[in-house]
């Protein structure tokens, strides 16, 4: 693994980077779950742990152009429900971020979206699976608890925060919306315990700071094709992805356990 300024020197890093960023801005602009790959991407030239903190900043400025662009589309019940569960599993990655395994949280999570994509297709294809519309709310903050622990250690929140908000089809933008604002929200508290681990270093912050123009613009070009995908055709994409990464996640999980 590459570390430090050395980093910067490397073209591996940015042939890996620069795509990871891509697949970010994407989602962030909608096409949400995509952004999954971008740590397990990034981490086969540097550390997971490096490739977050290369990665939050990056997060935080999409967050606003985001944010920005769908500001009066977002559901504020499902931000209340799960925020609380979520600024706790942030705590608990933060306090346990020495002793945590990053393999089997991305493992965890790429279980959760495997399982749960292929379950929404099979519903989506007439599947006589139990395809309840709002879940209780108590459900909603044990997803955001799973989504706070997966967005601190690697990035990875997605797959939790879908498991319980999916299932209520929120009309597309709103949906879409709702999943910008609860993590532009997660990603301003992480940079509190992000900064408290010592993670942003000044290679880091340069290489972020290199990536940017890359991140903005992704982002831009995820809300405008997002907005023109009929919703049927997006629900379905979203869950072929969520089946895909879960797969990949699983993959990437196992190697770091096995490395």
């Amino acid at each position: 693994m590459i570390e430090g300024l050395a980093t910067l020197h490397d073209p591996w890093f940015w042939a890996l980077g620069v795509p990871a960023v891509i697949l970010m801005g994407l989602a962030k602009g909608g096409f949400v779950g995509v952004g999954t790959l971008a740590i397990p991407l990034m981490a086969q030239a540097v550390s997971p742990v490096q490739a977050a903190a290369v990665l939050l900043p990056l997060l935080v400025a999409q967050d606003a152009v985001g944010v920005w662009s769908y500001r009066h589309n977002w559901n504020r019940r499902v931000v209340a429900v799960m925020m609380p569960g979520a600024l706790a599993g942030i705590g608990l990655g933060y306090f346990y971020a020495a002793s945590l395994s990053e393999g089997w949280i991305l493992v965890a999570v790429g279980v959760i979206a495997l399982l749960f994509g292929l379950q929404r297709l099979w519903i989506e294809r007439g599947g006589r699976l139990v395809d309840p519309r709002v879940l209780p709310n108590w459900a909603g903050m044990a997803c955001g608890f799973g989504s706070g622990v997966g967005s601190q250690i690697a990035h990875s929140g997605g797959p939790p925060f879908l498991l319980w908000v999916l299932p209520q089809r929120l009309p597309r933008d709103e949906f879409v919306g709702t999943t910008i604002i609860f993590f532009a929200a997660l990603n301003w508290v992480k940079v509190g315990t992000y900064a408290a681990l010592g993670q942003f270093t000044a290679a880091n912050l340069l290489a972020s700071a290199v990536l940017m123009p890359v991140a903005l613009a992704a982002t831009v070009t995820g809300i405008w094709l997002v907005r023109r995908i009929e919703p049927e055709r997006f629900y379905l994409l979203v869950n072929v992805l969520m089946a895909l990464l879960g797969a990949r996640l699983i993959w990437d999980g196992m190697k770091m356990v096995g490395g």
